[in-house]
């Protein structure tokens, strides 16, 4: 039997998370009709998830140092499957917030697992196109997810929806028993306790970390807004039905996956400092454009701006992914840790914060847009940005 490739195990891993996040959708008004709870205590289990993830990657970074990629991967398979099922099997939604916990505990090891084992793999120019590759393939189930969370949410319920994602682990992880090999290096680092801040303040104190650690987390919060701000703009505000709030939510997925994909070939012709400036910029004139259409009621006023953000994200990430990662190849699995909690937590607290601004949802989302723009030119008066110019110019 021929061997799967490890690159194509890894594109497995990555589709946890967003299979986690976008499939039930659809179907967030009926859980909250079934839970006899309001709609937003059922749309807060993607904050809970998020936040879950995005902490328990200061554990899973050290276990796979520690341990290696493949048992911290199969760890999370385990526990994702009996997250799923427990979601499914809720009969309250404190149940489903604890099920919800655990299952953003499983995604993160399966995370840190997969991008420690693309840095073991892959090195210089070769590392970023993968990062923007696997990105490229997250941004496929946001794409699909929706609209077949509404077909199974229709036909079987709610709670086929996290029956499909316990069917996905089960397959997964059978394939990734039977064919994941083990990738971490000889060299690598591990601390004498599990959890030190001594094994982290190395990898913080990296100027070339912390800047392209916070780009990432400021266009995740891009990300993350528009997730959460689309269904109250597009089918509260502009009326549209959920079948078209899921076409319009796929046609940005199509476009993240267009963008993942070209984003190595710009930055090869390009280099990192121009790309870099290109995809803020992006960013930028999204938000411009988002407060410009604020006025009007069809749906492409919305979009439009989201899509030129969008590929600006792409963009970004995929300078960003690499570089933040490329000093740390001796321990790999912590800064992929760190790197992934602060991305998704510090976004997830950050969007928290932006919305108790006194603002609607447009120009909530506006705001993140121009904060990617803002902290390049903060971080370019500080002292350590001499070294980050020496990233951009590869």
């Amino acid at each position: 039997m021929k061997r799967i490739p490890t690159f194509c195990l890894f594109m497995l891993m990555v589709v946890f998370s967003p299979l986690a996040i976008d499939v039930f959708l659809p179907a967030v008004p009926q859980m909250a009709t079934e839970l006899a709870t309001p709609t937003g205590s059922v749309q807060a289990i993607v904050a809970i998830f998020i936040l879950s993830m995005g902490f328990g990657q200061l554990l899973a970074g050290p276990l796979s140092d520690r341990y290696g990629r493949k048992p911290l991967a199969m760890t999370g398979v385990v526990i994702y499957f009996i997250a799923a099922l427990g979601c499914a099997w809720a009969v309250n939604v404190e149940m489903l917030w604890a099920m919800r916990v655990l299952q953003g505990f499983g995604t993160c090891a399966i995370a840190v697992a997969a991008y420690s084992g693309v840095r073991d793999r892959y090195q210089g120019p070769k590392l970023a196109a993968i990062y923007s590759y696997l990105n490229g393939v997250i941004c496929v189930i946001p794409a699909l997810a929706p609209m077949l969370g509404g077909v199974i949410t229709e036909t079987l319920g709610w709670r086929a929806n996290f029956e499909l994602m316990a069917l996905y682990a089960l397959v997964v992880g059978i394939i990734l028993w039977r064919g994941l090999p083990e990738t971490r290096p000889d060299n690598t680092v591990v601390g004498k306790r599990l959890l030190s801040i001594s094994q982290y303040r190395p990898i913080l104190a990296h100027p070339q970390f912390q800047f392209y650690v916070a780009q990432m987390t400021l266009t995740f919060t891009i990300i993350l807004a528009y997730v959460s701000y689309s269904p109250d703009v597009l089918m509260v505000q502009m009326q549209q039905s959920p079948l078209a709030f899921s076409m319009w939510f796929g046609s940005n997925a199509a476009i993240n996956i267009a963008g993942a994909f070209l984003a190595p070939t710009v930055v090869k012709h390009l280099g990192n400092r121009r790309s870099l400036l290109i995809g803020v910029s992006q960013c930028a004139l999204a938000a411009v454009a988002v407060l410009a259409g604020l006025n009007l009621s069809h749906p492409l006023a919305f979009m439009a701006p989201v899509y030129l953000a969008s590929l600006g994200f792409c963009i970004i990430l995929a300078i960003s992914s690499g570089s933040a990662m490329a000093p740390f190849g001796e321990r790999a699995g912590t800064a992929s840790a760190l790197l992934g909690m602060l991305q998704m937590s510090g976004a997830a607290i950050l969007l928290g914060l932006i919305s108790l601004l006194p603002m609607s949802p447009q120009a909530c989302l506006a705001f993140t847009m121009v904060l990617p723009a803002l902290w390049w030119l903060l971080f370019s008066r500080r002292r350590g940005y001499a070294l980050v110019k020496q990233s951009l110019q590869s």
